[in-house]
Parts: C-alpha cells; sequence; structure tokens
C-alpha cells in the first residue's frame, strides 16, 4: 500500500512539473500584483501606432524572432557585452527595429510596478495591441512569462526562419518549436504590413543561378517593375520596398494576393505555392478574411506559448537590454 501510494505521489508530481509552464501562463497575471500594466501597454500604443503604423510590423517580427530563439524569454532585447555576441548581433536581427519602444514601454511599466512585469511579457502583448492598433486582428495573451538570462547571436543565425528558405527548411524550422504547416501559412500573412530591404530580393532579380539571371518563380513583371523603379542593382542594400504593395499599413489578405500572383516577396513566400496543403491553407484565408483573423490570432497565441520560462526560471529585468547581475 505504501509503495502503491508512493508511486501515485511520484506521478502526480512529475505531471504537475510537465505542465508546470502552461499552467503558470494564464489571462490577467498581473491582475493583483500590476493591475494597471496592460492598460498602460494598451494606451500607449493606441496613442502613438496609429501616426507610425509602419512600427507595427516591426515590434510583429520583434516578438517573432524573440520566440524562435529560447522561447519567447525577451532574449532578443539583450546587448552584447565582451564576452558575449548576444542574439541582436546576428546577421538575421541587424535590421530588427523597435527596441526602443519596448525600452519606453518598460520604464512605464516599472514607474507603476517595479520589478513585476517581465519585458517578454512585454513584447507579447506589444505585439498583439500594435497590430490590433492598425485594424487587426485580437487574441488572447496569456501572460507570467520571465525573462532569459541567455542570448547567444549564433543561435539565432542558425535557429530563425530566413527569406531564403524552401518549404521543407521553413517547415523543419517551425517543427522545431512546436509550430505546424498552417502556423507557417497563417503567420506568414503577417508579411501584409511592413517593408523589407532590397538585399533580400536582389539575388532573385539579379543572381538567382550563381552566373546571373532572374528566379523564374517571380513574375517577370513584377521583377521588371522592381528593377526599374525600386532595386535597380545588385548592390543596392538600403532602398525599402513593401512587403505587399499598396497596402503595406492595412492588416488584410493582401499578401496572400500577392503569393498567389507570384509576387511574394521572398523566396519563403513563394514556396508556400510549392505544396497542395499549403495552397489550400492560403485558399481558404483568401476566401475568409474573417477566418484569416481568427486564425491569425490563434497561431500567434500557440507562438507565444514557446519554451516560456514561468514560476521561479528565469528574472524579471529592470532594465530589458540587460540582464539583471
Amino acid at each position: 500500500m505504501g509503495s502503491k501510494h508512493y508511486s501515485l505521489v511520484l506521478i502526480l508530481g512529475l505531471l504537475a512539473l510537465i505542465g508546470q509552464t502552461h499552467a503558470q501562463l494564464k489571462l490577467d497575471f498581473y491582475a493583483r500584483s500590476c493591475p494597471k500594466a496592460e492598460k498602460i501597454i494598451w494606451n500607449y500604443i493606441h496613442d502613438h501606432i496609429p501616426t507610425t503604423p509602419s512600427l507595427a510590423a516591426a515590434l510583429l517580427r520583434l516578438h517573432f524572432h524573440d520566440c524562435f530563439i529560447r522561447g519567447c524569454d525577451a532574449s532578443v532585447l539583450v546587448n552584447s557585452t565582451k564576452t558575449n555576441a548576444a542574439e541582436k548581433s546576428a546577421p538575421p536581427n541587424f535590421t530588427l527595429r523597435g527596441f526602443e519602444f519596448i525600452d519606453i514601454l518598460k520604464s512605464l511599466v516599472e514607474a507603476e510596478c517595479p520589478g513585476v512585469v517581465s519585458c517578454a511579457d512585454i513584447v507579447a502583448l506589444t505585439a498583439r495591441d500594435s497590430v490590433q492598433a492598425i485594424g487587426g486582428p485580437f487574441w488572447n495573451v496569456p501572460t507570467g512569462r520571465r525573462d532569459g538570462v541567455i542570448s547567444i547571436a549564433t543561435e539565432a543565425l542558425f535557429g530563425l526562419p530566413a527569406p531564403f528558405h524552401n518549404l521543407t527548411t521553413l517547415l523543419t524550422t517551425f517543427a522545431n518549436v512546436g509550430l505546424d504547416t498552417n502556423d507557417l501559412v497563417v503567420l506568414s500573412g503577417g508579411h501584409t504590413i511592413g517593408l523589407s530591404h532590397c538585399s533580400t530580393i536582389s539575388t532573385r532579380l539579379y543572381n538567382f543561378t550563381g552566373k546571373g539571371g532572374q528566379d523564374p518563380a517571380l513574375d517577370s513583371e513584377y521583377a521588371k517593375n522592381l528593377k526599374n523603379h525600386r532595386c535597380k542593382s545588385i548592390s543596392d542594400n538600403t532602398t525599402l520596398i513593401e512587403m505587399d504593395p499598396g497596402s503595406r499599413n492595412d492588416f488584410d489578405v493582401g499578401y496572400y494576393k500577392q503569393v498567389v500572383k507570384k509576387r511574394g516577396l521572398f523566396t519563403s513566400d513563394n514556396s508556400l505555392l510549392d505544396s497542395s496543403v499549403t495552397r489550400s491553407i492560403i485558399n481558404q484565408q483568401l476566401q475568409s478574411p474573417q477566418k484569416f483573423f481568427i486564425e491569425f490570432g490563434k497561431s500567434m497565441e500557440k507562438m507565444g506559448r514557446i519554451n516560456v520560462l514561468t514560476g521561479r526560471q528565469g528574472q524579471i529585468r529592470k532594465h530589458c537590454a540587460i540582464i539583471n547581475s
């Protein structure tokens, strides 16, 4: 009897440990410890994002890049030191923006409740509220994340989905963090807002084969227009181009319309046409923009749970760019 009781206690203990991460991430986590936190963030965002809508895409991307490396732990915000090259120093993160915006939000929340709200939660809430502020979907953001104490550039270099990835590589990269094919297609829809640089498409335009030439999978008229009016040389690393031409500040299904016309900017965008499964998911979004909003929200909430630190794990950073000593 004693042996059976011990075994039962051990099993229950293991189950509790396995479920600990998700059990401690919940809606209104700060309801008692910092009840005004989410409202402070929401107010500041809705006061500023409508006048600088391009920042919504940057803040969404920041959350994305954070969650894919070590989970949603704000490791992407950490500055490099003399002894450590942090994620910010990895080439895929060179064009990330929004760090100062997150710092402002952190200072506002710290003034209300010092040492309570994590930078990881601020990043997650900011992505949601910024998208909503430009007319995009709302999704639940359970909170209770803790901030990580490790940030390594090489992990970001090899762990992030890249613009030049094919479908197989994308599916593997997403699967590595617990996301599936539907998540890949739906989250790619976030490219409906924002800008990129000519450097991300220069190879497709000017040197696809390694001996010159243009990517035949890219619509020829679109490519011609880009060459003539935007990316006029392979060495252009500064000119900005719209991810979804004509509606870069509108969160809609315009991105998918571009993809099916073979006008997706990245190789990774075009690769979504390489499978009947992914094509079907694209068509579902096009048939119902409301469905896209719902599905995007579900996948964002799912992404926001990737390998989160909770309870006594990690820390609550005083400054988002600096790990507490």
